[in-house]
């Protein structure tokens, strides 16, 4: 199950650096934005999307009880979005030690 988590991590990862990078390349983020705003159902999209990232976040609070790596983890999620989301997914998929079972990933607090 740690394989095919790593895996799926890697995935979104790679697909969001990936279709981020193609849209970049054909027009930026706020040229875009100004022509979709108008458009509800791109802020419905933009608002779940970032209640998901607050969500997301609440977890990151729980784990990392330094401040500094709480803030940072928020502007990187809040920048970034699903890149950086799976980014610490997979920091914490390889910092996992070999026979802790699974379930610490959502649990365990770093020190």
């Amino acid at each position: 199950m740690r394989i095919a988590l790593k895996l799926l991590f890697v995935f979104i990862l790679l697909g969001m650096l990936a279709i981020t990078t193609a849209a970049s390349l054909q027009q930026g983020i706020v040229p875009a934005a100004r022509s979709l705003w108008p458009d509800l159902w791109f802020r419905a999209t933009l608002l779940d999307a970032y209640f998901g990232f607050l969500t997301f976040c609440i977890w990151v609070f729980y784990k990392e009880q330094r401040p500094r790596a709480r803030a940072a983890w928020f502007v990187l999620i809040m920048c970034l979005g699903n890149i950086a989301m799976a980014v610490y997914v997979l920091v914490q998929l390889f910092r996992l030690e070999p026979g802790v079972p699974l379930a610490t990933l959502l649990t365990r607090r770093n020190p």
